[in-house]
């Protein structure tokens, strides 16, 4: 009988240093985001915060950190000690950096424990509001007739516009040149000034300004009309049935972030973005909330990256 309880008090003392880990969070979690305030993905990664930040009663701070095609953001979470009090809020362009850098800083998939996809919506495909176009055939038969009038502006290399194009260019069998810029708000512009003629960008960017006049809208890429642009056809309604891209957010942690924090992270965020209020919001801005667990989110990434490095190859697309 003495021996089985000195037993089970030296197993309570082996045990004492692992329940006397500190409590997660302990202290505020930087929201770590590549882009300026006020486009599309800043305004998804900043909803997100505020859910974990609603959730675990400490303050989520976003924190802008543009530059290097989203690696400035990037490194700052891969060099973040793996204690979940540093996140990365981006969009899909982040898990193609080794397909479109010639030489990324890290592995976007390796170096990163991806926690949850939070939202997801369609991309908008737009022209010039001079431009005679109305529909995607006719841009197509356009093109063909003079192929130098036209040019595409993506917001960056590897984003969820830029491969919707060069997917374009496929199903067209067309060789459009593409234009990268530093985000939405400039090629947009360069678009309603008729120096490019074309762009996919998420429909909370372009969407505005397509209802402001600036822009003509041409099709939504995705199969189903929008809720927020019923009078806006499908990318098939409009003449290219098979173009169908969207854009998608969502957050990741340093490599080595210790699965039980993940599985909070995703259970909050899950619950969070599926609240009426949220979803209200999100229908607002053309989104939808994702509810998927950390395994089902790593298969996505994996789909997803397979299925758009072979549209690069296919393209003949050089890493910049």
């Amino acid at each position: 009988m003495k021996v089985r309880r000195r037993g089970l008090l030296a197993s309570s003392l082996l045990a004492g240093p692992a329940l006397a880990q500190p409590a997660w969070p302990s202290r505020p979690i930087r929201a770590i985001i590549p882009y300026t305030p006020g486009g599309a993905t800043d305004a998804m990664s900043r909803l997100a915060a505020q859910k974990l930040q609603d959730a675990f009663g400490v303050q989520v701070i976003p924190e802008n950190r543009p530059g290097g095609s989203g690696t400035v953001a990037g490194l700052a979470v891969v060099e973040a000690p793996p204690d979940g009090h540093t996140l990365l809020f981006t969009a899909s362009i982040h898990v193609m950096a080794k397909q479109v850098l010639k030489a990324a800083p890290y592995d976007p998939i390796a170096d990163f424990t991806p926690v949850a996809r939070t939202g997801q919506g369609p991309l908008l495909l737009v022209t010039g509001p001079r431009r005679p176009e109305s529909r995607i055939d006719e841009v197509v038969a356009a093109a063909r007739r003079d192929p130098k009038d036209w040019t595409w502006g993506v917001s960056s290399l590897g984003a969820a516009g830029h491969l919707a194009t060069l997917e374009f260019n496929r199903l067209a069998g067309l060789a459009i040149p593409v234009t990268p810029y530093r985000g939405s708000a400039p090629a947009l512009a360069d678009i309603a000034a008729g120096h490019v003629q074309l762009m996919c960008d998420p429909i909370l960017a372009a969407l505005p300004l397509a209802r402001g006049g600036q822009v003509k809208a041409l099709a939504i890429t995705r199969p189903q009309r929008s809720p927020i642009a019923p009078e806006i056809p499908t990318a098939a309604e409009s003449g290219m049935p098979g173009l169908d891209f969207g854009s998608w957010y969502g957050v990741w942690g340093p490599r080595g972030l210790p699965p039980e924090i993940v599985a909070r992270l995703n259970a909050a965020l899950v619950a969070g973005m599926a609240e009426p209020r949220t979803v209200e919001r999100l229908s607002a801005l053309g989104f939808e909330p994702v509810a998927e667990a950390p395994a089902a989110f790593a298969a996505f990434i994996a789909a997803d990256v397979a299925r758009n490095a072979a549209l690069l190859a296919q393209a003949g697309f050089t890493p910049e």
